[in-house]
């Protein structure tokens, strides 16, 4: 493989990792004992060829670029404490290593809303196509590929397909994040089964390096200067399972006052939940810990309540009515209109009923 030398930028980068990350950790800028790839070293229980001059040259940079992110790293290590339990417990039922968990560390930092030019979502970073293969429901109303665990299990799935198909850890990474169509591609035409060297797409190229080298960070943060200690961690999500079927669209509202909480906690714990409303059908939802208990009749009592009072509050628009003039007739704005009745433009039609929540008019507020 043709090496790709270092441009000005990533050399300058890599000074200043060296300086900043190892100054601050030694004393020193000139110690860099800390930087030492000891081996051997393994992904998945597959051996890294650190023994090869090359292979270690870009395993160190990935780790220099990775370790002077000093933000992201230490953003990095705190939400492993909120998530990684869950992800850990997915990979040992499923029986895979438990190394593919750093993937998710490279795929989204462990944000549920990333998201790439290509299209792909979540923590896992699905695109739409293979979501819907691995049995997700993507839509206007419900995007799984930010559910924790829903995508973990997608992405368990998908792993140990790319495994059979290939019968090697670090290739099915590969084909993770190139497509196993492509990589089966590039292994026919150079005639090599082996990802350390394959000619890839760069990003390819650099990818399992990447996950090694979160691996390395947080398998032993302080020995890169990262100091933190388990109560700096965000602690694992705490929350009841609870089941319920709406018989039509629901204001997250609705279900947050039965959960005994508000609206911004059940869409941070459900982010899988797109817009206002829970679609009509049955879904299992996440709710603070302690309020599932009795979950369900407060649901009914409260949904009732809500049906009760949009009957009361409904208009019927009129000739002539634009939303602007319901607006300021009801001393409300043409944005709350469009949110409460899930409306994407200006066209009324004569004879459309919406809920028009009372409000007081702005000028008494």
């Amino acid at each position: 493989m043709k090496k790709n030398p270092l441009n000005k930028t990533h050399f300058l980068i890599v000074v200043a990792c060296i300086f900043f990350l190892f100054s601050a950790a030694r004393g020193k800028a000139s110690d860099l004992s800390p930087l030492k790839i000891q081996g051997p070293l393994a992904f998945c229980g597959e051996t890294v060829p650190l023994d090869d001059p090359e292979i270690y040259e870009r395993l160190e940079y990935e780790l220099l670029l990775s370790a002077c992110n000093e933000s992201q790293v230490i953003f990095w290590i705190k939400r492993s404490g909120r998530y990684m339990i869950y992800i850990e417990e997915i990979l040992k039922k499923n029986n895979l290593p438990d190394d593919l968990k750093y993937m998710v560390i490279i795929e989204s930092s462990l944000l549920p809303h990333a998201g790439s030019s290509k299209g792909a979502v979540g923590f896992w970073q699905f695109i739409k196509e293979t979501g819907f293969r691995y049995g997700m429901t993507i839509n206007s109303a419900i995007d799984d590929r930010r559910n924790i665990f829903i995508s973990t299990q997608a992405a368990a799935d998908y792993l140990r397909d790319l495994y059979k198909m290939f019968n090697s850890w670090t290739l099915a990474a590969a084909a993770y994040n190139m497509g196993e169509t492509g990589l089966q591609s590039e292994m026919i035409l150079q005639r090599i089964t082996d990802y350390y060297k394959l000619y890839l797409p760069l990003e390819t190229q650099r990818y399992v390096f990447r996950i090694i080298a979160a691996k390395l960070i947080l398998s032993d943060p302080q020995k890169y200067g990262f100091k933190l200690t388990k109560d700096d961690l965000y602690p694992p999500l705490q929350f009841d399972r609870v089941e319920l079927t709406c018989s039509q669209d629901t204001p997250i509202g609705v279900i947050a006052q039965a959960a005994n909480t508000y609206f911004k906690v059940i869409k941070d714990m459900n982010p899988q939940i797109r817009g206002y409303y829970l679609c009509k059908g049955t879904h299992t939802i996440l709710v603070p810990k302690g309020s599932g208990k009795d979950f369900p009749a407060r649901f009914d009592r409260f949904l009732n309540q809500w049906l009760s009072e949009s009957e009361q509050n409904i208009y019927e628009v009129q000739q002539g009515d634009t939303l602007s003039s319901i607006a300021a007739r009801f001393h409300i704005t043409a944005a709350s209109l469009r949110v409460w009745n899930r409306l994407g433009g200006n066209n009324l039609r004569p004879g459309d009923r919406l809920i028009i929540y009372p409000v007081k008019p702005l000028t008494e507020q």
